[in-house]
């Protein structure tokens, strides 16, 4: 993974002369200064072990060997008590912050395209108790609208300050909040607002404008659409039936002495918190039930994995919240008093598509300690950074590349290079802010080419980490000192897991020299199931004889001997070739997503044919280079379609599929280059960017047919 040091050889033996004194002069004040050896021996010991002795497990964490933990503080097992407790202990402390839209404007594009650009404020602050209370009278003007305990409530709306208080206000008055993805179809929209029969829905102006309001006619059992803009606007053409109410209307209602006066009924931690559909990557999206004793043991869980925790972190919000990760992650830091501040992937960065030139992403206003990502978004700023380092001049791009390797050498040892960190690197960290102390990664694998470049140039760890919604986004996480790539780390403490043998993969928990299986994971952050759905609860959920609920993940895993897992393969992902061999599309797609020329690609392969085949996204940048050194010339669709580029792409990607040692029978023998990219959108990958292979498979069919030459 080092970086090609393209450098006259005495010149390099002079620098690295030059690296040694300093390092020989700085090393011993340092390490005896920054700790690095306590980190050192923290990177190295064990950190989870068998329970029962046997390699299949279950393994818990080192620090929960005796029992799970359940929750943070005694008697605080439901989530409004932990918003109350937070509330309590940090009344004054800003909570959600919303940037100020100081101006909009239309930019025409070269190609004749507009798009719109903003320049933004400051953030606008609420602290905790004001959070506290607006989520306590939204609550009460929901009750007041007619909505009762237990029975369900939607909220289908992008990821904004409005989501967590109308959330902490569900909470609060025991009615189960039915999360959806702003970018699912109508026919998925109306599946998860049917099937959980919700008679409210809380929304914003522009998803009811654009997605909700084609399908209000097919759900018969909606009244109210509570839309959380503070701009009033006036709805004329709704159905029959149904009533719009502005967010502060409700709150205003709610705060009325009399509402107020009704007594709440407050939840019990085996009640359901929320019903959270899933992205839909397999089929028709699924409910998974969470309640808040799962929900409050998966956040215990994370919170232990980010050391010195507290109110003085700042996190900043831009996934979806109807995602696991994203909704865990702000719960984690509202539980000990951070602050939120809210972004988009429009807006997140100086570069960032809605930024009007010149002035600031959310970013570099916020400067957060704190940020969740998924691994698409990693790649994206990996392959912008290094895009960058080629266009550098020679001297600059030489000096990049030796600071590089150097942190890359250093860091293997568990040692840090503050000279470089401040000299060579400190402007890519200047991407996010500059302060980010941790990245927590989830949603889908992190290729180890990406986290080293985050961990070198970003100037901060990793917590990769492993969960899914069916068990609230706990599983495991790595820890802050260990820089080992490609592992997802230990247990957590709400949670253990088990490794059970797979016949038909070969993969068995007396392999040497690492057990392995699938993953199986238990403990109280095991939710209760999927919404009416009796037949896969049965399949993928069971309880032990001890009556410790388990989840069937599908996942692959192997455990290290220092008690870490990392995940190899995936059970639905598996391809039996024609003549025998088995090809897991995840390992080919991981190993050639850091290809420069890709920005995705779904790897493809029919078990009555011997090779593997390939959908490619190409890098708008890279290809376009390659098509003039090939003169090629025409439109974008043109030169994707191009079979003289088409073939010349292949054979970078068989070389770098070479490099990253697959085997023959996994390289990609025929490709197909896509023109138009994959967003949720499009409904080919989910909101976490993780492939939609069956509408991958559909939307290529012709393809497929051509590459496995019209068999």
């Amino acid at each position: 993974m080092k970086l090609k040091e393209d450098i006259n050889p005495l010149l390099l033996q002079v620098f690295r002369s030059v690296v040694w004194v300093y390092s020989a002069i700085t090393f011993i004040p340092w390490y005896f200064f920054s700790g690095a050896g306590t980190n050192i021996e923290r990177a190295r010991r064990i950190k989870a072990r068998s329970v029962s002795g046997h390699p299949a497990g279950p393994y818990r964490a080192s620090n929960s060997q005796d029992k799970l933990v359940a929750w943070m503080h005694p008697g605080v097992d439901t989530l409004d008590k932990m918003f109350e407790h937070a509330a309590r202990m940090f009344p004054q402390r800003d909570c959600l912050g919303t940037r100020e839209v100081l101006s909009e404007e239309d930019e025409v594009q070269p190609n004749g395209k507009v798009f719109k650009k903003v320049i933004l404020g400051n953030y606008n602050w609420l602290s905790y108790e004001e959070a506290y209370e607006a989520a306590k009278c939204f609550g009460s003007g929901l009750a007041a609208l007619g909505q009762r305990p237990q029975c369900n409530i939607a909220i289908f709306c992008e990821t904004r300050a409005e989501w967590i208080v109308a959330s902490q206000a569900c909470f609060m008055y025991n009615f189960p909040l039915v999360t959806l993805y702003a970018t699912l179809g109508p026919l998925a929209i109306a599946h998860g607002l049917n099937e959980t029969e919700v008679t409210h829905i809380i929304t914003s102006k522009d998803l009811l404008q654009n997605r909700l309001k084609d399908i209000l006619c097919d759900l018969p059992k909606l009244r109210y659409v509570i839309v959380v803009d503070c701009k009033s606007t006036s709805w004329l053409d709704m159905p029959r039936g149904i009533m719009v109410y502005n967010m502060d209307t409700v709150k205003e209602l709610g705060s009325k002495a009399d509402n107020l006066a009704v007594a709440r009924r407050q939840p019990q931690s085996t009640d359901i918190a929320v019903i959270m559909y899933t992205s839909g990557s397999t089929g028709i999206p699924k409910g998974v039930m969470i309640s808040h004793g799962n929900i409050i043991a998966g956040i215990t869980g994370m919170a232990e994995r980010i050391p010195n925790l507290n109110e003085t972190d700042t996190y900043i919000g831009y996934l979806p919240l109807a995602h696991v990760l994203e909704l865990s992650a702000e719960l984690v830091c509202i539980s000990h008093g951070c602050r939120i501040g809210y972004s988009s992937p429009q807006t997140l960065a100086d570069q960032s598509t809605k930024i009007k030139k010149g002035s600031k992403g959310d970013t570099s206003v916020l400067k957060p300690t704190l940020m969740a990502a998924v691994p698409e978004i990693m790649d994206r700023i990996y392959k912008n950074v290094m895009t960058k380092v080629d266009e550098m001049s020679k001297f600059q791009k030489t000096l990049f590349v030796l600071a590089y390797n150097y942190k890359m050498e250093q860091i293997s040892k568990g040692y840090g290079t503050p000279l470089c960190d401040s000299l060579v690197f400190k402007r890519v960290r200047g991407l996010l802010g500059g302060n980010t102390r941790l990245l927590l990664s989830g949603g889908a694998p992190l290729s180890a080419a990406t986290q080293r470049f985050m961990n070198i140039c970003l100037c901060c760890p990793v917590g990769q980490g492993y969960g899914l919604t069916e068990t609230c986004g706990a599983g495991t996480i790595s820890e802050v000192w260990d820089y080992n790539t490609g592992r997802v780390g230990a247990p957590l403490v709400c949670s253990e897991i088990r490794l059970k043998d797979w016949e038909e993969g070969g993969y068995y928990s007396t392999d040497k020299p690492n057990p392995r299986g699938e993953i199986l994971i238990g403990g109280p952050n095991v939710t209760m199931g999927y919404y009416k759905k009796k037949c896969n609860n049965g399949e993928d959920f069971f309880v032990d004889e001890n009556g410790q609920r388990w989840f069937c993940t599908g996942d692959i895993g192997e455990f290290h001997p220092d008690g870490c897992l990392k995940i190899i393969d995936r059970k639905k992902d598996l391809v039996k070739l024609q003549a025998g061999e088995y090809v897991s599309l995840g390992k080919v797609e991981a190993a050639l997503k850091n290809c420069p020329l890709i920005d995705n690609i779904c790897a493809y392969a029919n078990s009555d044919q011997s090779y593997v085949i390939s959908f490619v996204v190409p890098n708008h940048k890279q290809l376009m280079a390659l098509a003039q050194q090939l003169q090629v010339r025409g439109t974008w669709e043109e030169i994707c379609n191009n079979s003289q580029v088409e073939k010349e792409v292949l054979r970078i990607i068989t070389e770098a599929a070479i490099t990253a040692k697959l085997e023959r029978f996994e390289i990609p023998k025929k490709i197909r280059l896509s023109s138009e990219p994959w967003t949720p959108e499009t409904g080919l990958v989910t909101d976490a960017f993780k492939l939609k292979r069956k509408e991958l498979k559909t939307h290529y069919q012709e393809d497929i047919e051509r590459m496995y030459g019209g068999k």
